[in-house]
Parts: C-alpha cells; structure tokens; sequence
C-alpha cells in the first residue's frame, strides 16, 4: 500500500462563466490558477482582460525595439543638446543610465500623457481594449464576426507570446547571456 497510487484530485479554479471567453484555448482552457475571477465577476474579468491586452501590445512593441536595438539600428541624430547621440546609448538595461535626466522625464511625462488620455476606451467600443473609438479603424468594420474573432485570438495569444518573450531577454540579459546570435 506504501506504493500503491495515490488518489488525484480534480481541482480547478476555472469559472464555468469564462469557459467560452476568447483565449480559453487548448491545452489550458480558461487558466486562473489564482483564481481573480473565481467569483465570476464579469466586471473584474473585463479589468484583467483589459488590462493583458494593453501589457500584450507593449510586450509586443517592446520584443521589437530590443531587437532593433541588439541589431544596432538607432535613430539619427542627438538625444540631448549636449551633443549625446542616439548611437551613443547603449541597449538594454543601460540605456537608462545613459539617457540625460531631462530625456528620462520627457519619456515617463510621454508614457503618462499616453496612459491618461490617449489608451482609453473612451465610446465602449465593440469589445474590451477596442481603443478605436470611432476614429481610427483600419478596415476593421469590413470583416464578419468570425474573422473578427480570430484576429482578436490572434492578439491575445500574440501578446502573451511577447510579454513571455521580452522578459526572457530581460532575464537574459541580466543573466549575462546573450539571446541573440552574434
């Protein structure tokens, strides 16, 4: 009896609410294994949905910036009018120390006015993180509702592609081990 199998139990912290919900997906299914919508709260739901896809888009941006960055391509031109270069900062982690005070304050200053009161979902829009707000479409409103749908599996899974993959070359790179083939 010592080796003899022990009993499985089946727990999940999935709420049948969400079972349906875009990026429930195989293998996985609906994954809340801190169980922060257990309660099936639609409202907080949509907050964390929101909320992964923003960090999505960023991630996304932010894989291809450090990329461009690792491959040597910088902006032409000064950064600051003491003569500093773009091609003078580093990449990486060290681009923070490099970039003059003044330069660091006008990116979080840019980052915030961005935050505040640009990425808002202003008219509700057609779904969470639908940031067009009757300006800016694209195209959008000329697929059907399937192909709607796909593109918006596609992002999601896209983002947490990226935010998984910018925090390996962050990791890496403080690791000092180098993810980019040289």
């Amino acid at each position: 009896a010592a080796f003899a199998p022990a009993k499985q139990v089946a727990r999940t912290t999935a709420v049948k609410a969400f079972e349906e919900e875009l990026g429930a997906q195989p293998p996985l299914g609906f994954f809340d294994p801190l169980g922060l919508v257990a309660d099936g709260n639609e409202a907080n739901f949509d907050r964390l949905r929101y909320v992964e896809i923003k960090h999505g888009r960023i991630s996304m941006l932010a894989v291809v910036g450090y990329l461009i960055e690792e491959a040597g391509i910088r902006l032409p031109g000064n950064i600051a009018v003491d003569g500093t270069k773009f091609s003078d900062i580093p990449a990486g982690f060290a681009a923070v120390s490099a970039i003059p005070g003044a330069g660091l304050f006008q990116l979080f200053a840019f980052i915030g006015f961005l935050e505040i009161f640009v990425m808002k979902d202003i008219t509700g829009g057609e779904f969470v993180g639908d940031f067009r707000n009757d300006a800016f479409d694209l195209g959008w409103d000329t697929f059907d509702e399937e192909t709607k749908l796909q593109k918006r599996a596609i992002e999601l899974n896209q983002g947490r592609a990226a935010m998984m993959g910018i925090l390996a070359l962050m990791v890496h790179e403080q690791l000092g081990v180098s993810l980019i083939p040289n």
